[in-house]
């Protein structure tokens, strides 16, 4: 029998923390964050991070391992991910998966195998010089050429990746596209339930901009501030995330705050529609409009309630209802 797996998806800001939180008591069910910043110390208010207070006793994993000077990655990503769901199952409960980064969840989700991405350190030092001298726009030039799909997937700032497919192409002759595409038409070796949860595009992006003032008055400057001095450079993957480059910009005398709120609030926007192209991409998706609810997230949850009935996704040692 295949274990029970879960994921909660969705744009940034649509609401996923609360849902899964709620279903997670509901199910027996302890949650995995998928978010590619709230894995990171210190970094507490740009990336939305549920504290401890907030999870309502719900065991959470992958949130504050590392320091924001070490590399985290898709690869590192899978392994904890993976030891983290063993540890659940070992509870007796159900591994719900929730965030917004995609390429995580999918890793997961089709058991991806990055073994066959040959590492070319030489080849890699110059793309990283290239990307300094000439800027993302540059390298994302070059990559369009080598692997177009790749290049419509990975956005230009998201360097690393776009490092990853030239690398790889240069070392096996092949489109890390293709690679991607043919792991993803793996059947995935959980019985699970994919759900993306969305609502209409006017309100997300009015959350958003909500979300962005919230985070400026609960002291996101003063947060990126102390990065600043705890020795983060804008370079570092962990600076990359929405709200912690721009406001480097702006302690660097680039922008005034106002501008660099205002790259936030757009560049955010952006991303959520990126996410939702995303998800439109993947199969099996089950997709919640919260409008199709009348945003009642007990509605919500009693539909998701017959979902996880209906394709019987349960452990042993949880029965359902208990």
């Amino acid at each position: 029998m295949k274990k029970p797996l879960i994921i909660l998806t969705g744009p940034t800001a649509v609401g996923k923390t609360s849902l899964s939180i709620k279903l997670a008591r509901q199910i027996g069910g302890e949650i995995i964050s998928a978010d590619s910043m709230q894995v990171y110390k210190h970094m507490d208010i740009g990336s939305a991070k549920v504290m401890p207070e907030e999870r309502e006793g719900i065991p959470h994993y992958l949130i504050d391992e590392c320091e924001p000077w070490e590399e985290f990655h898709i690869v590192r990503f899978q392994q904890a991910a993976k030891e983290c769901m063993e540890q659940i199952y070992s509870h007796g409960n159900i591994p719900i998966l929730v965030g917004g980064t995609g390429f995580y969840i999918q890793s997961v989700l089709y058991d991806i195998d990055f073994s066959n991405q040959d590492s070319n350190p030489t080849y890699r030092s110059e793309l990283e010089e290239i990307a300094e001298n000439k800027g993302n726009n540059f390298l994302h030039t070059m990559l369009q050429k080598v692997d177009p799909k790749a290049a419509e997937e990975i956005h230009a700032n998201n360097r690393k990746r776009v490092i990853r497919a030239l690398e790889y192409h240069h070392s096996t002759g092949q489109k890390i596209s293709e690679h991607n595409e043919a792991q993803r038409e793996k059947e995935s070796p959980y019985n699970f339930l994919y759900l993306v949860l969305n609502d209409r595009r006017d309100l997300l992006y009015e959350k958003i901009e909500k979300r962005v003032d919230q985070m400026m008055e609960q002291g996101l400057l003063q947060e990126v501030k102390i990065l600043k001095e705890m020795g983060c450079t804008r370079d570092m993957v962990s600076m990359q995330g929405l709200g912690y480059k721009e406001l480097i910009d702006y302690l660097d005398g680039k922008c005034s705050l106002e501008e660099a709120v205002y790259i936030i609030k757009r560049d955010t926007r952006h991303f959520a529609k990126r996410q939702i192209t995303w998800f439109k991409r993947e199969r099996d998706v089950t997709w919640i409009n919260k409008y199709d609810f009348h945003y009642d997230e007990n509605a919500i949850l009693e539909y998701l309630d017959q979902l996880i009935q209906q394709k019987n996704i349960s452990t042993k040692e949880t029965k359902h209802g208990e």
